[in-house]
């Protein structure tokens, strides 16, 4: 087996966990272990759903669909849940969290591109504070400082299926992906959109014949994936599992959900 295709197959791997974990956040509304209060205006896995009005969905695929959603459960559930545990055994919870922050600064780029692209710029001054004082003072994001700073703490983020949203893209139809998980049309092309913006898939960019940045040997672009993975794997699985079982119907709970906190954060 050649070498290349061995680096091509290992990165697929390595890109669809954390296209998956992707999906999970859609689906659950939540980004990390700290959305639950950065995300304050989108209902928790602990409200009643009854008290929110059905949105209105467009799901022509209902059926396909829902086969897909009950395969990726199985996935959630007995793959991606095992993997997690043994990693919450080697990786302390301070040290994960510590990572998870430092992939989160690393992503500043997406939010700043997309607060311009809405014309929001003051919240995209905001943003850039929060990365110097982070990268500066958290010790290159490894500790989140800039949660000690009022105006900073709980900025809503910005990404580009919300910048569709208000430029007026509809969702279009719901559909949901082996592995990849649930989202709207609109969604999935913003989903796709972040992770080029993103510094972790600039090494994906190939325009004009040449990479935007240097290669990086694909050993230390795998690590870099799933690391940044398996940094929110635990709390998100965990909040995926506390929205199943509280539901009557799963499938159609965290599809409307996911339309809800769509919505909510494109309005913010």
């Amino acid at each position: 087996m050649s070498r290349p295709f061995v680096k091509f197959t290992t990165v697929l791997v390595a890109l669809a966990c954390l296209a998956s974990m992707a999906s999970l956040h859609a689906q659950t509304g939540f980004y990390s272990p700290r959305s639950l209060k950065e995300k304050s205006g989108a209902p928790s896995v602990n409200d009643d759903y009854d008290d929110y009005d059905a949105p209105v969905i467009d799901d022509p695929f209902e059926g396909f669909n829902r086969a897909v959603f009950n395969f990726n459960d199985r996935a959630y559930t007995y793959v991606f849940t095992p993997v997690s545990h043994a990693y919450e055994t080697v990786v302390a919870p301070p040290v994960n969290r510590s990572i998870a922050s430092f992939y989160d600064n690393v992503r500043y780029p997406v939010r700043l591109v997309n607060c311009l692209l809405q014309g929001k710029f003051k919240r995209a001054g905001h943003e850039t504070q929060k990365f110097f004082v982070n990268t500066i003072g958290g010790l290159g994001g490894f500790i989140r400082q800039s949660d000690t700073v009022p105006s900073l703490a709980q900025i809503p983020r910005e990404d580009f299926g919300q910048t569709l949203g208000v430029w007026g893209v509809p969702h279009g139809p719901y559909v949901v992906v082996p592995i990849l998980g649930g989202y709207s049309l609109r969604d999935l092309a913003g989903r796709a959109t972040d992770t080029v913006t993103s510094p972790i898939g600039w090494e994906y960019i190939n325009l004009g014949g040449r990479q935007w940045v240097g290669a990086l040997e694909w050993q230390w672009q795998t690590a870099i994936s799933v690391t940044d993975t398996m940094s929110t794997l635990p709390s998100v699985l965990a909040l995926y599992a506390q929205m199943k079982n509280a539901a009557v119907d799963p499938y159609i709970s965290v599809r409307d959900g996911f339309r809800r906190y769509r919505d909510n954060e494109t309005a913010k």
